[in-house]
């Protein structure tokens, strides 16, 4: 019974996505001070070019579909596209007035994956 129990329970991201969009709020914030209002746009973009990816990779490999290894390959896959596909269109479509901030808020949201281990928690189904 205890093992249909934890097979059951789900990891809760929220926190972990938090952090990220926090990061890049700071960072946002920072370029609004440094280089006004054009900065703190371009440290949005870098945190979104870093979060949407991330969030797919969630959404793909844990909550769509079976977990195994080729769920897992499927969304590292995918998400590595989607990033790839979102840094050509913020620099085709509306490039950055600050790519600098742009980098740091994307790399700071990065970064905030190191702290995982401590942000994303697990949550046991309602019962019923």
């Amino acid at each position: 019974m205890h093992r249909a129990n934890a097979a059951r329970r789900q990891l809760d991201f929220t926190r972990l996505f938090l952090a990220q969009g926090l990061a890049a709020l700071l960072v946002a914030l920072l370029g609004l001070w440094q280089a006004g209002a054009e900065g703190a746009a371009s440290a949005l973009l870098g945190g979104l070019v870093s979060l949407l990816p991330s969030l797919y990779f969630v959404w793909r490999g844990l909550y769509r579909g079976r977990r195994n290894v080729m769920s897992f390959y499927q969304a590292a896959a995918g998400k590595f596209g989607l990033t790839v596909a979102l840094f050509v269109i913020v620099f085709v479509t509306v490039p950055p007035s600050n790519p600098a901030l742009f980098f740091v808020a994307y790399v700071a949201a990065q970064l905030t994956h190191w702290l995982s281990p401590w942000l994303v928690s697990e949550r046991s189904p309602p019962r019923t």
